[in-house]
């Protein structure tokens, strides 16, 4: 094997790092980590699901109002493709996004289903994303575990 194709597989291997890393962030409150995902000017597009949001402190900021609400959430990624191109790479991964809340306003949780497409650039401290897209394919379960998470949030800081 020679020198370049190690280094591919180093660089793929640091990229799905930093896609977990994106999902431990979330599921673990770790708003902060986001800064060691997306570069300093990087973009998350959520579409339908929250719109779009800039730079890892908005970034963080929105998943916060989200999910801090919520009991736990549990975010995996699968089927991940990356096609690195010397300094930048694009991903693709399937993620199914689990959110929990005892809820008297029916079921306790709600899956979404879909797919994850990033753009990635190399930095100096390592693989970052610039661009990420959420493409939402399939719910499943009460949607109403957000507003009763909001509603939670909202009376911690009243």
């Amino acid at each position: 094997m020679n020198p370049n194709e190690l280094q591919v597989i180093a660089d793929r291997i640091e990229i799905e790092d930093v896609l977990t890393r994106y999902c431990t962030a979330l599921d673990s409150r770790r708003w902060d980590l986001l800064s060691e995902v997306f570069a300093p000017d990087g973009v998350a597009e959520f579409g339908d699901l929250g719109g779009r949001h800039e730079g890892p402190a908005a970034i963080g900021s929105f998943v916060a109002s989200v999910l801090a609400g919520l009991d736990a959430s549990q975010h995996l990624l699968g089927n991940e493709v990356v096609r690195v191109s010397g300094d930048r790479a694009e991903a693709t991964c399937y993620f199914q996004a689990q959110h929990f809340l005892v809820s008297p306003n029916g079921g306790n949780t709600y899956l979404v289903g879909g797919t994850y497409d990033d753009e990635l650039v190399r930095t100096p401290a390592g693989w970052r994303i610039t661009l990420r897209r959420l493409t939402p394919t399939w719910y499943d379960g009460n949607a109403g575990v957000f507003t009763d998470a909001a509603a939670r949030l909202a009376d911690q800081h009243s």
